[in-house]
């Protein structure tokens, strides 16, 4: 069976996301089964910060699935999943936060979050032709076009290098926020912290897992670059 050695990478990348999914799966699961003090819910958490930060144009909804809460810019609606909107648990208020995290950057006009709205198509782009572009120029045998594929690829490493610092600006604002306005207390933030820190962790993981692949489809080009 033939063994391509690049495959390696791929394995690897696999390996760090699963271990990172599992990670904060874990992590939310554990602090899920504590209430915070107050009784909040994730929703009253999240309309508290809104009025606190002097946002009323935001809507809160809540969003099937399993922490697929996200912030909209565009529609200014922030959405909650179900196992945060209605729930008063540390994890779910440790969340609710950093998606106001977002919902603020957006309102102060934070530059990386302007900056990753902007290189969403450019990256949505370069994922989606990236794989063709290299297949055509390695079957011609046109390695400078394999090439602009590899270099289409990287605009999705840029595009997560944007993303990280947003990210990890909204978990800092959202401990900021939780522990300034006593939405949690000293322990709760404990557990806040670490569901955040370990929701941030995908997040390297995902660049990790982009950065593995950028290097086997340059390392693909380049021997088949030798062989032509």
């Amino acid at each position: 069976m033939f063994w391509d050695p690049t495959y390696i990478l791929v394995i690897i990348g696999a390996v760090i996301c699963m271990a990172a999914s599992w990670n904060v799966n874990r992590t939310f699961s554990k602090f899920s089964r504590f209430a915070n003090v107050r009784g909040m819910t994730g929703r009253e958490c999240a309309a508290a910060i809104m009025r606190g930060a002097g946002i009323d144009d935001v809507r809160i909804e809540r969003i099937r699935g399993n922490l697929t809460d996200h912030y909209s810019p565009k529609e200014k609606v922030l959405r909650l999943s179900d196992n945060v909107y209605g729930s008063n648990s540390i994890a779910a208020l440790g969340v609710a936060a950093h998606e106001c995290g977002h919902a603020i950057q957006h309102k102060v006009g934070y530059l990386p979050l302007r900056l990753r709205a902007i290189s969403v198509p450019v990256a949505n782009f370069g994922s989606f032709l990236s794989w063709p572009v290299i297949l055509i120029g390695l079957a011609l045998g046109q390695t400078g076009l394999a090439q602009v594929g590899v270099v289409l690829f990287g605009f999705v490493v840029v595009f997560q290098l944007i993303t990280l610092p947003v990210e990890f600006d909204a978990s800092r604002r959202a401990l900021a926020i939780l522990e300034d306005g006593g939405l949690l207390m000293n322990e709760e933030m404990d557990g806040a912290r670490k569901v955040l820190k370990a929701a941030a962790l995908t997040y390297v993981a995902a660049l990790f897992n982009t950065l593995l692949q950028l290097l086997r489809l340059a390392a693909i080009v380049n021997r088949n670059s030798h062989r032509n």
